[in-house]
């Protein structure tokens, strides 16, 4: 990945990804973009902040891996050095899909953004141990 620095050079930029869980890959995009010479650089997130781990099959690191655990997005913002980090809204994206389909139930699968897991036995000593 290149950037092009007639398109960066003394501009504010807004780089949007689908999702940020470590923040390495929106590290080297912001840090990319800074040395094309952007005045200022946005990071926008399709996905609301991922601040917990999924057990469901999905490669999901240790919470301790996520740059969104614990973190504000003041304070993710100045690990990831953007200007601001945009996320969307959990509930917006919720509201979003059921009015695309008003015949969902109303209840998703969403514990990496909230940290409310679905089965029982994923429990606090079952996320501790991993």
């Amino acid at each position: 990945l290149n950037a092009v620095k007639s398109e960066f050079k003394d501009k504010t930029v807004l780089l949007v990804d689908d999702s940020i869980v470590r923040g390495t890959t929106s590290m080297e995009l912001i840090q990319m973009a800074r040395d094309a010479g952007a005045k200022k650089v946005y990071f926008a997130s399709a996905a609301p902040p991922v601040r917990f781990p999924n057990v469901y099959g999905i490669d999901i690191p240790t919470k301790a891996e996520l740059i969104a655990h614990n973190r504000s997005e003041e304070q993710i913002c100045e690990v990831l050095g953007a200007d601001k980090v945009i996320y969307n809204d959990l509930q917006d994206v919720i509201d979003a899909v059921m009015q695309l389909n008003p015949k969902l139930s109303g209840t998703f699968e969403a514990s990496c953004f909230d940290g409310v897991y679905v089965t029982e036995e994923v429990t606090a000593e079952y996320l501790a141990a991993l």
